[in-house]
């Protein structure tokens, strides 16, 4: 598999498809690209070149716990290098749940590099915000203050990234507990203050802010309800809501849902790109 070094990390990529427009994927939660690689590869046999790849901190690249921005920023700005060192500018940026949240920034910090945005699974409101901050953060913190960064080795995810990359270990033994205490409590405080904004991360202003096409498929559980992504489609000026998942599940997360539902969605993101390509043509 291909590496990259990205602002001080070395960061694992694929590039599915030959030839067509530069298509940018990201998964939802800590998963590495694998969680993403089927719909890339739909999108690669439609005719787009798509680039998926382990964020810092996920499957085989490099973790690096520490940074002076959120996490999510963090992530946007390592994927604009990554595309830019590929020569893949301007390119659609798309990606699912945390993947959405990232690909938002991504839009926000870098729009001249954005050819469009493709926003699924889309999180806000308090049942998202007081679950994933610990699940991203809240868990890890408890690990090492009860057991310093050799627990934090042995958590179930860290301990997959170092099994990917045993490089790993030494980097995440060789952080200081307090500072990786402050770090993680710095990354958090976004899920931890967003319950009243429209998406986690993202305030209304940045949002009516986002001058591109947009495409908006809104989630159906409770950390991606369906009210948190039409909400938001509202907002972004000019952005298009499509219902994938018409039935609202009583569930946290309903991942099997959209795996059923991955050809579909490959053909509206392929329709929305090729009707605003044609319009800008």
């Amino acid at each position: 598999m291909p590496t990259a070094q990205i602002r001080g990390a070395t960061i694992v990529y694929e590039v599915l498809g030959k030839t067509g427009p530069w298509l940018a994927l990201t998964p939802g939660g800590r998963r590495g690209m694998i969680g993403t690689k089927p719909l890339a590869q739909r999108m690669a046999d439609l005719g787009y070149r798509v680039v998926i790849h382990d964020r810092r901190n996920t499957g085989a690249s490099d973790v690096v716990l520490e940074g002076t921005e959120t996490e999510y920023e963090i992530w946007a700005d390592d994927l604009h290098e990554l595309l830019k060192q590929l020569d893949a500018l301007p390119a659609w940026i798309g990606g699912r749940s945390s993947g959405c949240r990232m690909s938002v920034l991504f839009a926000l910090r870098h729009p001249e590099a954005t050819r469009g945005l493709l926003m699924t699974g889309v999180t806000g409101e308090k049942f998202a915000c007081d679950r994933l901050a610990e699940g991203y953060y809240g868990q890890y913190m408890t690990a090492a203050e009860k057991g310093g960064m050799a627990a934090v080795c042995e958590t179930e995810h860290f301990a997959e990234c170092i099994a990917a990359n045993p490089s790993n270990r030494a980097r995440i033994m060789g952080m200081d507990v307090k500072r990786f205490l402050a770090n993680f409590a710095r990354w958090r405080e976004p899920f931890a203050t967003g319950a009243d904004l429209p998406m986690i991360g993202v305030t209304n202003e940045q949002l009516r802010s986002i001058k591109m096409p947009v495409y908006v498929v809104p989630g159906n559980d409770h950390t991606h309800n369906r009210r948190t992504g039409e909400r938001v489609g509202k907002i972004i000026p000019g952005a298009e809501t499509y219902i994938l998942l018409p039935i609202d599940r009583d569930v946290d997360l309903a991942h099997d849902d959209w795996d059923e539902k991955e050809g579909e969605l490959a053909t509206k993101l392929d329709d929305f790109m090729r009707r605003h390509a044609k319009r800008a043509a």
